[in-house]
Order: structure tokens, then sequence, then C-alpha cells
């Protein structure tokens, strides 16, 4: 079909901002939630915070089996976008201190109404029709 066999078309129309001018975050912060929950090791921390609350830094790489230097990068990239929060004990006890991580809330809510949303729809549309 050539250029001028085109019916003419209405204008394009341009999408409503995707952000209310008031937002507490910026299109870019989401959009750095949205990268980093998009990595599998990272999904899986996350996943595994949402499903204990919080965990310490070792109980919580002990569960994800990650090695160290990928572990600590990973955690550290969901806690700079929000996505996790980091709690340090002040004081000491006989083991030293600990460091534990929980899931915020926005770091909660991207699981469970993103990726985890569209597994289940899936789930639901393969039960549906098998």
């Amino acid at each position: 079909m050539s250029e001028t066999d085109r019916h003419p078309t209405e204008e394009v129309r341009q999408p409503e901002p995707p952000l209310p001018e008031e937002s507490g975050l910026t299109l870019e912060e989401y959009l750095a939630m949205q990268q980093a929950i998009g990595h599998p090791t990272r999904f899986r921390i996350l996943r595994t915070l949402v499903a204990n609350d919080e965990l310490s830094a070792g109980d919580l790489k002990d569960t994800v089996d990650v090695e160290s230097h990928n572990f600590h990068y990973h955690l550290d990239e969901l806690v700079d976008v929000g996505l996790v929060d980091k709690r340090q004990r002040r004081t000491a006890d006989s083991q030293g201190f600990y460091t534990y991580y929980r899931p915020t809330a926005m770091g909660s809510g991207i699981l469970e109404h993103g990726v985890e949303e569209l597994m289940r729809r899936e789930r639901e549309f393969n039960d549906a029709y098998s």
C-alpha cells in the first residue's frame, strides 16, 4: 500500500501524563524501581523479603543463595531505589551488629500488583482453558 492509498487519519493522540503534578516520585524514580525488580536476583530477594517481612542480611543471603559480592550489589540496588529498607542494630550483642532488611510499601506493592499479578493472570488463564 502506498502513501497515497492510505485514508486520512485523525491527528495522533498524546497519552495523558503518567503522573499527577503533585506526585511524590518522579517518572524516573518509578522507572528505576521497575528496572530494579526486572533483574532475576533482585526479584528473588524482594520476593523473599515480602514473604518474611524482615530478615538479617545473612539469613536473606542464605535463603536466596547468591554469591556474596553479587548479593550485596543487588540488595543495595533495591535499597537505593526505595523498594527495600535497611535497618542496623545500634548496639552489639554477643554475635556483633546485625543489619536487617524489609520491603517498603512500594516494594510490596510493585511486586504484588506488577510481575506477580501478571503471573496470577497467566495461571488463571491456563486453569480456565485446561
